[in-house]
C-alpha cells in the first residue's frame, strides 16, 4: 500500500487567485482543500496561507472568516502553517502601505514597509541568501525563485534561547536587505511565490509537505 498523501487545507478568505497554489501543493504530494472551516483547518497536516493585495484589505479579509484564531490555534498546538507574499507580510505585527497602518498577526516583531528600491514593484526571479540548517531550502539553497512585490520586512529581532529553537532567516535584496523567507518551528513564511518559481518552488513545497 503507498502511504497516504498529507492533508493541506489552503485557507480560503477571498485573497487572490489560489488555483496555481493548489495546482503546485498538489504536484509536490499533497491532498488539498480550499476552505475555511475550523474543523477542517484545525485537522489537517499543513495550513497555506496565501495573501494578495494590499496589507489592510488581506487583514479584514482574514479576520472576517476568524483567520487570526485559526492559525493561533494552529500554532498554540505546533501544528504547521505556511504564509506566502502577504500571507507572509501578515505574520508581523504591522503593516504599512500608501499611508495606512493595519495590525497584523505580530506573531513576528516588526513592521512591513514599503521597499527603499530604485524600481517598484520589486517583481521578477532573484536569489536568496538561505542560512546554515534550513530544511526549507534544503537542495535549492543557490536557485532563484519569482518575487512581486513592493514591501516587506526588513529586520528581525528575535534570537532562540539555543541553536535548536534559533529561527532561521533567508534574506534577498531589492535596493536594501529584506526577508525573504522565516523557519520558526511550525510557522514558516516566504515574501516570494514558491508556486511561481518552477522546479524550485515545488522542491521548497515539496521540503515542507516532507515535515508536516
Amino acid at each position: 500500500m503507498s502511504e497516504a498523501r498529507p492533508k493541506v487545507v489552503v485557507l480560503a478568505y477571498g485573497s487572490g487567485n489560489v488555483h496555481s497554489a493548489i495546482t503546485a501543493l498538489e504536484h509536490a504530494g499533497a491532498d488539498v482543500e480550499l476552505t475555511a472551516d475550523p474543523a477542517a483547518v484545525a485537522a489537517a497536516d499543513g495550513l497555506f496561507v496565501p495573501g494578495v493585495g494590499a496589507y489592510d484589505a488581506v487583514m479584514r479579509q482574514l479576520l472576517a472568516v476568524r483567520g487570526d484564531e485559526l492559525i493561533d490555534r494552529r500554532l498554540a498546538g505546533g501544528r504547521p502553517v505556511l504564509g506566502i507574499c502577504v500571507g507572509h507580510q501578515i505574520m508581523f505585527e504591522r503593516g504599512i502601505e500608501r499611508g495606512v497602518t493595519a495590525e497584523g498577526l505580530g506573531q513576528w516583531p516588526g513592521t512591513v514597509r514599503q521597499l527603499d528600491a530604485p524600481r517598484l514593484p520589486n517583481m521578477g526571479w532573484s536569489t536568496v541568501d538561505v542560512p546554515a540548517g534550513s530544511q526549507l531550502f534544503a537542495g535549492i539553497e543557490n536557485e532563484h525563485f519569482y518575487f512581486v512585490h513592493s514591501n516587506a520586512a526588513t529586520e528581525w529581532t528575535i534570537e532562540g534561547r539555543t541553536e535548536a529553537t534559533r529561527p532561521l532567516v533567508t534574506w534577498s535584496e531589492a535596493g536594501e536587505r529584506f526577508i525573504a523567507a522565516v523557519e520558526n518551528g511550525p510557522l514558516t513564511a516566504t515574501q516570494f511565490h514558491p508556486e511561481k518559481s518552477g522546479e524550485a518552488g515545488l522542491q521548497l513545497l515539496r521540503n515542507w509537505i516532507s515535515s508536516l
